[in-house]
């Protein structure tokens, strides 16, 4: 196109900034280093979807950079940011966690939201971020999902949002995280 002297018609993408107002950037605290000597230290979390006859069911998770342990999740009809931050409330439920732990994710709209925002701090939890559109930037909730579809969800068909649910908290209760359990 180029040497014949076309141009595209087509016009160029929109760059949507993902940072709410009065929120500043949002750092990188872990710089790809899924590790941690203690746990309730560094947390990561996301969201995925999985297919069922109702519809999409969505999982928002918490994960223990140290025990790589899921130690929150939340499952509902919809990906809105009370979902991942229910999540993060049954972790701090379920662990102890120390003041200032990081807690790192993507830059979803959820993840850079206020309320989001608002709840962490409550809690006492540091924002941690990677980049925009790279998945190694939050690799350790990217490689539980992968093992959770692949070893779970891609065998499946769930009828049901509710079958679904029953069946991944079971592969996250009683597999995922046993299996963690015992390779310590």
């Amino acid at each position: 196109m180029r040497e014949l002297g076309f141009r595209s018609c087509q016009p160029p993408p929109r760059r949507w900034s993902l940072t709410h107002p009065g929120l500043g950037e949002v750092p990188d605290l872990a710089g790809r280093d899924f590790t941690s000597d203690k746990p309730g230290m560094k947390l990561v979390g996301d969201i995925t979807y999985i297919p069922t006859g109702e519809g999409w069911l969505y999982l928002a998770t918490v994960i223990d950079c140290c025990a790589k342990e899921v130690i929150g999740y939340a499952m509902d009809d919809h990906y809105k940011t009370s979902l991942i931050t229910r999540a993060i409330r049954r972790a701090v439920q379920n662990r102890s966690l120390a003041p200032g732990a990081i807690f790192h994710s993507d830059r979803g709209v959820n993840y850079m939201s206020a309320e989001y925002a608002a709840v962490l701090k409550r809690l006492d939890l540091r924002r941690s971020s990677g980049r925009t559109g790279i998945c190694f930037d939050n690799a350790m909730a990217e490689s539980f999902f992968g093992a959770l579809k692949n070893e779970r969800v891609s065998r499946v068909v769930y009828p049901t949002r509710e079958s679904a649910r029953q069946d991944i908290t079971h592969y996250i209760e009683l597999w995922y995280n046993q299996a963690v359990f015992i390779q310590q």
